[in-house]
């Protein structure tokens, strides 16, 4: 929105007008935006799937594919991580007892047993020196085997599994036996009772110490992986340039929809009437955003930058806990908010005092946040009964979204305006000197002296204006043209649009002209 939203908002109305319609006719332009981007354009980009907020975001992480086996609505992002998963080898609990770690490893264990100084390192309790002790992996090697996580990294389990560091540690035939593969969780919930309170809580020490380590090497490797940062390039830039689309798509149906309003209101005949000033409405509201093509990329770009900021949250925020699906597209809707109302504090594009520099992005922050708001409301819907019903479900979701979204937005728009408190503070914050107040002053006095200069010489400005940035078209065009054939197709198409007949009549070059024995030159 950022410069727009400015435009579109009148802080000088009158206070006496009556509340309500003053609302309205206020803010109706960017609520009627912010709804048709928000709401319209998600669910639209959603059904053609250009735009799919998944539960647990676009991008594979150790802790989400973790949860596939426990959560019904996890899936894989990447289907080359689930098909690496699926054909993966078969657990062979040799592979890891056989492992030159695990052999090493014991054989220094026994040497300290028979010296009468190895310590059970579940118990803490020196082991018998006559009787065969067990080496036991802390994190079982089934375990780590099926890790989805640990398959997702690329490491070998049976390396990780046989680190004599964190994971291999000897104890007695008894513990090792009646563990088996079971974690230690498991294990003392149901074997407890056989240790003391100290014992219990060193082997839970021993286990947490042992994952901790674990978890380590496997996040280190997967997310400093060439995997891992194509995965979220790749999702960033698909987020950016459809939150860029939408944006700039966004404006453009909203201005169609104004035109459209406008010249319904101006309709008082027939029907037929009525579908000539719908289809009159239409065009012009695609002529307008045309005209705004600089506010259009403008918005592109906003909006590609808070798509890319915001899946690359919501990346981040999935490696430590699951991002739901209406929360991804929360923070797509923050990221955005929060991109136009940075844009307004750092460039101050419409070079608004200081004060109303702040307004108008706190504007701009209160219309993401009723958004947000308005997705959470449907969100509570959506669990309800009605939403089950088809067809009539959606819609119900959809508009109490929107209509939440539509009531708060007046609100804190009509209170960031009225607030007595508001103003005060935005008063003082006007007062306070920038370098974009001497901007605007010389520009207003270079308007004003082209203004006096045109009703000196008698001179229409707004034409001269427009033939000015004609001309300058024209000009650049000559001087941007390659070759002598592009030269000619520019001086065709200036012509034509000045209307001038060409010396050449209607031959398309000077050698069709040179080539026509009755051709004659004309200048007038």
């Amino acid at each position: 929105m950022a410069a727009s939203f400015v435009r579109q908002i009148n802080t000088f109305y009158d206070p006496e007008e009556d509340i309500y319609s003053n609302i309205f006719s206020q803010y109706e332009d960017i609520i009627i935006q912010s709804l048709i981007t928000s709401f319209g354009l998600d669910f639209l980009l959603d059904k053609v799937g250009m735009i799919k907020d998944q539960h647990g975001g676009d991008v594979d992480t150790i802790h989400n594919v973790r949860q596939i086996d426990k959560d019904k609505q996890m899936i894989y992002k990447n289907k080359q991580n689930e098909e690496k998963y699926n054909t993966r080898e078969e657990y062979n609990s040799s592979n890891y007892h056989s492992h030159p770690n695990y052999i090493k490893t014991n054989a220094q264990y026994s040497k300290q047993r028979k010296e009468g100084t190895l310590i059970d390192g579940y118990t803490g309790e020196k082991l018998d020196p006559k009787i065969s002790h067990d080496l036991d992996h802390i994190v079982s090697s089934k375990e780590i085997h099926q890790d989805r996580g640990r398959v997702l990294s690329g490491l070998k389990g049976e390396d990780l599994a046989n680190d004599p560091e964190t994971n291999l540690t000897p104890t007695n035939y008894h513990t090792n036996r009646s563990k088996g593969q079971k974690s230690m969780d498991e294990y003392l919930e149901k074997n407890g009772s056989e240790y003391t309170e100290e014992q219990q809580e060193r082997m839970r020490e021993k286990d947490r110490l042992a994952r901790k380590a674990y978890n380590e090497k496997i996040n280190r490797a997967y997310y400093t992986s060439p995997a891992f940062f194509k995965d979220t390039a790749k999702a960033a830039g698909k987020v950016g340039v459809v939150m860029g689309l939408r944006q700039a798509l966004g404006l453009v149906f909203s201005e169609i929809w104004f035109s459209v309003r406008d010249e319904i209101r101006q309709t008082k005949e027939d029907g037929k009437a009525l579908f000539n000033s719908i289809a009159s409405g239409i065009k012009e509201g695609l002529e307008n955003a045309k005209f705004k093509y600089k506010e259009l990329w403008h918005k592109f770009i906003e909006g590609t930058v808070g798509g890319i900021l915001a899946s690359l949250t919501t990346t981040l925020c999935n490696i430590f806990f699951t991002t739901a699906k209406n929360v991804v597209r929360i923070i797509r809707q923050s990221w955005a908010s929060l991109v136009e109302a940075t844009k307004i504090l750092l460039y101050n594009p419409d070079f608004l005092p200081f004060g109303e520099r702040f307004r108008a992005a706190a504007k701009i922050i209160a219309t993401g946040a009723s958004v947000v708001a308005g997705t959470m409301v449907g969100d509570l819907v959506a669990k309800t009964g009605v939403a089950t019903i088809p067809v009539i479900g959606d819609i119900v979701q959809t508009f109490c979204g929107t209509l939440v979204t539509g009531i708060l937005s007046c609100s804190l728009l009509y209170l960031l305006d009225r607030n007595y408190a508001v103003n005060k503070i935005v008063q003082v914050l006007n007062s306070i000197p920038t370098i974009d107040d001497i901007i605007v002053y010389y520009r207003m006095q270079a308007r004003l002296l082209e203004e006096y200069c045109a009703k000196l010489m008698d001179i229409d400005l707004v034409a001269f204006q427009k033939e000015v940035h004609f001309y300058s078209e024209a000009v650049a065009d000559l001087e941007n043209a390659d070759s002598q054939q592009e030269l000619n197709f520019a001086l065709q198409t200036v012509c034509k649009k000045m209307e001038l007949i060409s010396p050449i009549g209607n031959h398309k070059d000077m050698d069709s002209f040179m080539a026509d024995p009755d051709s004659k030159l004309k200048f007038c």
